[in-house]
């Protein structure tokens, strides 16, 4: 058996090392801010794990862009669709921002095609503050670009080349647009007699096909004429037209007050190919106007 010192020795030294190591433990946790605890006698413990990411991946917060959009007549419309991104990195991480613009009927990923899908491979940055940076893709669409649900498809890289995408809808409106021959001129006439035919060209302009209504006046709508003359005036039954060449002047619809169908119909551009149609107008001249006569001929565009 141990003298009673002994064991009081051992025990001062096993109780010595026990505070030491928990002192120890516990300087270790304060000095690396480490939680670590123990279950019942040791049974399970729990530490901390840790890394640190030096590079996070960009990530489009918001595309916005117009809704509807309403296509320019017979030109181009600039439609923005404006990119917000973020990145924990910094603004300066984010490198570059491209989009695509298409209709419901082509993908992202589609070659371009004037009717349903454009590109912006290098949008504008305009500002940047923080972790944000904001960019603005600008497509300029042909105005017989299709109507319906537009998709514009934005991607982001950062300086790892590491890319977030995000996207948007909006909605192209139908625009039923034409132009017209600026004149129809019939010349010289006497009093009774009829004109040769003289044609009016009407093309589309818009993004759906079109039918095309016409109504005429003298001076103002609803007059009853169609031509307003030096001396009288000529009423508006007078004047009549076709679309085709073939129609005589008996053949003919006369003109009228109110719109009326001419039942000409032209399709929608689909390239660089205007689309084109005529009608064909004659006027015959009563008793008893005379001296130069002025009319107006309103051609409207209609859904086909």
């Amino acid at each position: 058996m141990m003298p009673e010192h002994s064991v009081r020795t051992a025990r001062r030294r096993a109780l010595s090392v026990l505070v030491f190591l928990g002192v120890s433990i516990l300087l270790y946790n304060a000095f690396f801010s480490y939680s670590y605890s123990v279950g019942p006698n040791y049974r399970n413990v729990s530490i901390d794990t840790r890394v640190n990411i030096t590079n996070a991946a960009p990530i489009i917060t918001q595309v916005t862009l117009p809704n509807p959009v309403v296509l320019t007549a017979g030109g181009l419309t600039v439609v923005q669709c404006n990119v917000s991104v973020m990145d924990y990195n910094g603004a300066t991480d984010i490198n570059t921002t491209n989009a695509t613009l298409y209709h419901s009927s082509s993908s992202s990923g589609a070659a371009d095609d004037n009717n349903t899908h454009y590109t912006n491979l290098s949008c504008g940055a305009v500002s940047q503050a923080g972790n944000y940076k904001n960019f603005t893709c600008n497509f300029s669409v042909y105005y017989y670009a299709l109507n319906g649900t537009w998709t514009c498809n934005a991607s982001a890289n950062d300086s790892m080349s590491y890319n977030a995408t995000n996207l948007n809808t909006t909605t192209f409106s139908q625009v039923l647009a034409l132009n017209v021959t600026p004149l129809i001129d019939y010349g010289n006439l006497s009093v009774g007699s009829t004109s040769e035919n003289q044609t009016a060209s009407v093309t589309n302009i818009g993004n759906v096909p079109i039918n095309v209504s016409v109504l005429g006046y003298g001076n103002k709508s609803g007059d009853g004429l169609a031509f307003v003359c030096a001396q009288g005036n000529i009423t508006i039954a007078n004047e009549k037209f076709a679309i085709n060449d073939t129609a005589d002047y008996a053949a003919k619809t006369s003109l009228s007050t109110a719109f009326q169908k001419t039942n000409l119909t032209i399709a929608k551009q689909t390239d660089a190919t205007l689309q084109t149609n005529t009608t064909y107008w004659q006027l015959y001249v009563p008793p008893n106007p005379f001296g130069l006569c002025n009319g107006t001929v309103v051609f409207q565009a209609d859904a086909a």
